[in-house]
This record gives structure tokens, sequence and C-alpha cells, in this order.
């Protein structure tokens, strides 16, 4: 038996990137999959990388926003209606947003990145702790970022939201451990994903890879993560291996936080 079998998990964001890499390797251990993304094709992307690698997976796609309460209620109840149970849920859709100093940032890109990444995360956690309280049991990952740890620049959105997922983890975690759940975050650096590449072109449109060599420079590991590495760390958080890991903030960035 395989850590996931007969276990189902939501994976929001599951249509590229984190999402994707988690999804992949929990079909290996024989999970339930109910991907979420408001990406339909970049779901069925998702869905054809999952069955070379598990053909007999299980999957469930769901087009939806996450920045709409309604919309995740539904994911939600569509899951349970499927599968019977949401066993783990990796609460990872986020946007980055423009790249701005503080006084330039836009109010509604503000609004934008806020809406997605944090009342988004917000809205999982309400309609999934729900129905893992009532089984009393179940795992939570958050996706927050080192840029909810510690300031970046540029990114004002997207650190108020990212720091906001750290409170709302941490929050949960203390509320819902009495009823054998877990609520944990992953706070990634740089892992090489398509929104990781899209935030190297705004830092330099014309030679995004000098950008990136630049971001490595100070990196203990001298190197991008990749999103294999991360999927491993999302499975183990959900697998019923870390019973007793709750409320914490896992960095995934090859240290680099660690320097400042």
């Amino acid at each position: 038996m395989k850590r996931f079998t007969g276990k189902s998990v939501i994976i929001t964001g599951g249509g590229s990137g984190l999402g994707r890499a988690a999804a992949l390797q929990i079909a290996k251990e024989e999970g339930r999959l109910a991907l979420v993304d408001v990406d339909e094709a970049g779901l069925a992307d998702s869905e054809k990388a999952i069955r070379e690698a598990a053909p007999d997976a299980e999957v469930l796609l769901l087009t939806a926003n996450v920045a709409d309460e309604a919309q995740v209620a539904k994911y939600v109840d569509d899951t349970v209606k499927r599968f019977g149970s949401i066993d783990g849920f990796f609460n990872n859709a986020g946007i980055e947003g423009k790249q701005n100093p503080t006084e330039e940032f836009g109010s509604n890109e503000f609004a934008k990145v806020l809406a997605v990444d944090l009342n988004g995360v917000f809205y999982g956690l309400k309609h999934v702790l729900k129905v893992m309280r009532k089984q009393g049991s179940g795992s939570v990952v958050n996706t927050t970022s080192v840029g909810g740890i510690r300031a970046l620049g540029n990114q004002s959105g997207y650190a108020a939201a990212k720091h906001g997922v750290v409170g709302l983890t941490r929050n949960s975690a203390i509320e819902y451990g009495q009823y054998g759940i877990q609520v944990n975050a992953i706070a990634p650096g740089p892992i090489m994903t398509p929104m990781v590449e899209g935030s190297l072109r705004q830092m330099n449109p014309d030679d995004w890879e000098a950008a990136g060599a630049e971001v490595m420079r100070p990196n203990p590991m001298q190197r991008f993560g990749t999103t294999e590495e991360l999927g491993h760390l999302v499975a183990f958080l959900l697998s019923g291996d870390s019973r007793y890991v709750n409320g914490q903030v896992i960095a995934i960035d090859g240290g680099q936080s660690s320097k400042y």
C-alpha cells in the first residue's frame, strides 16, 4: 500500500506549476485527486501528465476561481460528492501581480492579488475545515512564500497576502489540532515555475535568465529548486507521515532565507 491509497486530496492551482507537481507525486502514490484551477486548458494538461505517470489515477477536474467563495464552496461539495471525504488539501492557487514600489502599486492590483492569494486561501480553509472537523481527520498545506516570511520589495500585494497566509495557517492550526487536523504552510523560494519565470521577465524583460542568475547569486545551493522537490515535501505533509507537525511554515528555498 502506498501512502495515499484510498485517500482524496484537493489541489488548487492544479493546472500548472506547484499544484501539478504535487498532483503527480500524490497520483503516483495512489491518491484520488480533485484538481481546481481557473485555467481549464491547464487542468487538461495536468490530467494528461498524471495519466502518463499513473494511468489508473482517479482525477476530478474542477474549473473554479478561488477568489469567489461560492465557487470554492462548490468545488468542496463536488469533491465530497465524488470521493466521500477530503483527506488532504493543498491550498495553493496564487498569483504574483505586477511589480512596483508601494507608492506606484495600483490599488486595483493590490485588491486583485489579495482576492486570490489571501481571500482564496481563507475561503478554502473555511469550507474544507468544516468537512475535516466532521471527519475527525485531515491535513492542510497552504502555500505562502519566502515573501511571506521576509521582504522582497516591489510586491506590496503579494507580500501582504503571503504574510496573511502565515497568520491564517497558525491560527487554524491551534483551532483545529484538537480535531485531529494538521494545518501547515510551505514557503517556496526560487522554484522554477511559469510564475517565477514571469516574475524574472518583469525584472529584466530583455534577459530573464540573467535576472535568474542574479537572484541565485546569494543562494547557498546556487540553483533553482525543482517542482518535483516541492511535490515530495507537500506529499510528506499531507500523507500522515507528519502527524505531529502542526502550525509550521516550512521554507523550501535552498537555505537562502536563513542568510537574512
